[in-house]
């Protein structure tokens, strides 16, 4: 980590002194897991019994029924832990604190960034749809800027909308009081992008057009050797028929 202090003490006195504010998960989304999770378990355990114990077990079905109720059962579990918080702010220990599964991920507020989110392509659609609701879905991402994971959360996924407003302004002052983001050592989001991603923001439109131009010749080509083949084929059954 540098050196060089980027936190601005002005802001930093701003901030309160102490306190824990935690944010719960959305307790339509909890019900929902627990109803699915409950379910999928009674299933799958009542099936890996029924493949172990009929006359000729199913052993591979069984095992694999075994790890889904498994699963099931931990996700029941964890639904009971994000319901408490699912995002926690520790104004004491100055760290930002997440529950993603049975971890918790802990970001001390000199290595903390926050900034605006975006949906992935399956979210784009569901908020493009009229599956999204009315209500528009924000996302932030709440970020480790010296760790190359970062993790992301929206309106859908906390107890209201108020709760991730103010989640997200604490979490914009914090960063900002801070300053982590500035840090010579910090990982930008530019960086951590996809290698497909990083190769498109190289290559030049002439290079793009190049690419495409010499793809074309080659499918002419193919063609052409294609229409020369089928014309040969055709004259030596022609030929064959005229010897018989």
């Amino acid at each position: 980590m540098s050196e060089v202090s980027y936190q601005d003490e002005a802001k930093i006195a701003k901030l309160p002194k102490e306190g824990v504010h935690c944010f719960p998960a959305n307790a339509k989304q909890i019900s929902t897991r627990r109803v699915v999770t409950a379910i999928l378990t009674v299933v799958f355990i009542g099936l890996a019994i029924f493949s172990f114990v009929k006359k000729s077990p199913l052993y591979a079905l069984g095992g694999i029924s075994a790890v889904v109720a498994f699963i099931s059962i931990l996700v029941f579990i964890q639904t009971f832990l994000i319901a408490n918080y699912r995002v926690a702010i520790d104004y004491n220990e100055k760290n930002l604190i997440l529950r993603y599964r049975f971890s918790k991920i802990i970001i001390p507020f000199a290595s903390f960034d926050a900034r605006e989110g975006e949906p992935d392509k399956a979210e784009e659609l569901i908020d493009n749809s009229n599956l999204g609701g009315t209500e528009k879905t924000y996302y932030l991402v709440l970020d480790n800027v010296f760790d190359e994971a970062c993790f992301q959360t929206s309106t859908k996924d906390l107890a209201s909308r108020d709760d991730f407003f103010k989640l997200r302004e604490e979490a914009f002052a914090i960063a900002d009081a801070y300053g982590a983001r500035n840090d010579e050592n910090a990982i930008k989001p530019d960086s951590m992008k996809t290698g497909d991603e990083s190769i498109k923001s190289d290559l030049k439109d002439d290079d793009i057009s190049s690419i495409v131009d010499e793809a074309q010749a080659e499918v002419l080509e193919e063609k052409e050797a294609a229409k020369k083949t089928a014309s040969e084929k055709a004259e030596k059954a022609t030929e064959e028929k005229t010897e018989e």
